[in-house]
């Protein structure tokens, strides 16, 4: 499987913060907000990553993340020339994605839990169609909002509805076969002028090729798309990370207990970097209990 980044937008919510920076290198914390959506695809065990970025910011992403080999994977770039909608990623994708299956996040949504890397092998380990991942959220208006049955079949997708038929809100996280590219260019253009993801998960659920999967009471979904939001995150952040003495998306980490990297390749990359409380912890990862 492979996995795409989508870090496009200009950001106009969290402006003047983003008017030279994209949002997705902004600090959640105490690591950039794209550590979290690439550290998302890792759990789900893909090693093989496309981030789409503005023309703009593109090649800060590469200084930034280098081509992944510091922790096992391969990370490649591509432009999109403007906000055409999610589905887009995988046209600029089409070549990349191949006849692979592919995993696409948001690059500013954060998922934390125990449990969610279960949650992501079974959404990775579907051959055919789509999966999605549904949060309850106090206000499904401003997402796309997922109608399920009790036995949990779809009833019904709307993209922000104006009165929302259910609580659960699709989150920034989907999986899709090798036929999403062509799927994707099929789509026109909503009202809003760009292809919706919601019309997109439509189709899969039209062929019943759709999945859904609900994220319960024990796991965070976190949108930083505004200041507030942006600042809760942080503070979430930090509040885990100061109580247990472990990170929360750390692309060393992940690739140390994964197998991508081994103990030597840990150390050169914490080289130079020991005096950022950061580096000292990747570089105290042999130490600490598997």
């Amino acid at each position: 499987m492979k996995g795409i980044v989508l870090a496009g937008g200009v950001g106009t919510r969290l402006y003047p913060m983003t008017k030279a920076l994209s949002k997705q290198l902004l600090p959640v914390w105490d690591k950039p907000l794209i550590y979290y959506p690439i550290t998302t695809l890792m759990l789900a065990g893909v090693r093989d990553i496309l981030l789409v970025a503005t023309p703009q910011h593109c090649r800060l992403f590469e200084e930034l993340l280098g081509d992944g080999s510091q922790w096992g994977i391969s990370i490649r770039y591509a432009v999109q020339g403007k906000p055409t909608g999610l589905p887009e990623a995988f046209v600029i994708g089409r070549e990349f994605i191949g006849n692979d299956r592919v995993a696409l996040v948001l690059g500013d949504n954060i998922f934390f839990g125990h449990g969610f890397p279960n949650d992501l092998a079974r959404a990775a380990g579907q051959e055919r169609g789509a999966t999605i991942f549904a949060y309850h959220v106090k206000d499904p208006e401003r997402y796309g909002v997922v109608e399920l049955e009790a036995d949990g079949r779809v009833l019904s997708i709307e993209e922000k509805p104006s009165r929302p038929r259910s609580p659960w809100a699709i989150t920034g996280l989907y999986f899709f076969d090798a036929d999403v590219a062509d799927a994707a260019a099929s789509l026109q253009p909503s009202a809003r002028g760009e292809t919706e993801i919601t019309d997109l998960i439509k189709l899969y659920w039209q062929k019943d090729l759709l999945q859904v999967q609900l994220l319960g009471r024990g796991l965070a979904w976190l949108d930083t798309g505004t200041p507030d939001a942006l600042q809760a995150a942080a503070a979430f952040i930090q509040a885990l990370e100061e109580r247990q003495g472990l990170k929360v998306a750390c692309p060393e980490e992940i690739a140390f207990r994964l197998g991508f990297i081994d103990a030597a390749q840990l150390l050169r990359i914490t080289d130079g970097h020991q005096g950022s409380a950061y580096g000292r912890y990747v570089r105290e990862l042999l130490r600490l209990p598997s």
